[in-house]
Parts: structure tokens; sequence; C-alpha cells
């Protein structure tokens, strides 16, 4: 057995630990106000790290490229309170447009 396997079998059971134990918290300590607006803001920390991260790296390397258009159409469109289809549409038109322009 190498060190890949031996990682793999210490992240499993790390991860089932932590699962196992998040179903062993008693339900008084999650219903708390505070862990609950925690809660609340976990997803949306996770997805602004996700939207940084994929707009502006490429493997190592920080970029400004044709995905920032796109990106800052997106955050327009919904500050405009577009649908969420259009959204998604006009991030992508713009960013392919300024990629085949440049």
């Amino acid at each position: 057995m190498n060190a890949f396997w031996i990682a793999t079998l210490g992240t499993s059971v790390v991860a089932f630990a932590l699962k196992y134990s998040g179903h062993s918290v008693p339900e008084r300590w999650l219903s708390h106000p505070k862990i609950q607006r925690v809660n609340a803001l976990i997803p949306i920390a996770l997805l602004s790290a996700l939207v940084s991260v994929q707009s502006f790296t490429d493997k190592t390397t920080l970029v400004v490229d044709q995905r920032i258009v796109g990106l800052a159409v997106a955050i327009t469109a919904l500050l405009l309170k577009a649908p969420f289809p259009v959204v998604v549409v006009s991030a992508a038109v713009s960013s392919a447009i300024v990629y085949n322009i440049f």
C-alpha cells in the first residue's frame, strides 16, 4: 500500500467521522440563533470563494481575461433583478464576444 492509498483511506475515515459527528450534535446546539446565522452565511462565502477562484485564476497564476467581463455583466444583471437564465446567458454571451474580439 503506497502513500496515495493511505492518504485516500485516511481522508475517507476523517470525512466519515465528521459526517457522523454532525449527526450526533444535539438539536439544541444547532437551534441557537448565532449558529443559525452563521449557517445561513456559509453557502454565500463558499460560492463567493468559488466564483473568485474560477474568475481570476488559471492554474496557479492570477489572470485578467474575458471571464471578468462576464462576471461584471452577471453582477449588473443581478443588480437589475434580471431572471437567472438572463443572467447566465448575458454573462456567457459577453464573455464569448470579448474572447473572440481579443
